[in-house]
């Protein structure tokens, strides 16, 4: 592995896929994780929200190792706060997508 790749000691991957707006006050991004695949692992710097767009199982690993398994409904809104560093695994046979909004603070 590469010294500058995303892993468990250096969370740098991106937040998502792609930036699809940003001004000074929020960052929104489109997040895809394909069929059974893996979001490397990040550092959300920000708070955020999700917003589920397909909705899935999924497994995100935190850099202490703890796991947290959840099943996300396309259309809802979940609140994160800043700071977290992990890993997401799809757990689907299906892709996942969501939308994620970080809020920049002043």
């Amino acid at each position: 592995m590469a010294q500058d790749e995303p892993s468990r000691e250096n969370p740098n991957g991106q937040i998502g896929t792609a930036v699809i707006f940003e001004n000074e006050h929020v960052r929104v991004w489109d997040m895809r994780v394909g069929p059974r695949g893996t979001k490397p692992w990040h550092h959300h710097k920000l708070p955020y929200v999700i917003v589920p767009i397909t909705g899935g199982k999924v497994e995100i690993e935190n850099t202490e190792g703890k796991v947290y398994r959840g099943e996300e409904q396309g259309g809802e809104a979940i609140w994160r706060e800043a700071g977290e560093k992990h890993e997401l695994r799809n757990l689907t046979d299906a892709p996942y997508q969501n939308v994620l909004v970080e809020i920049k603070q002043k």
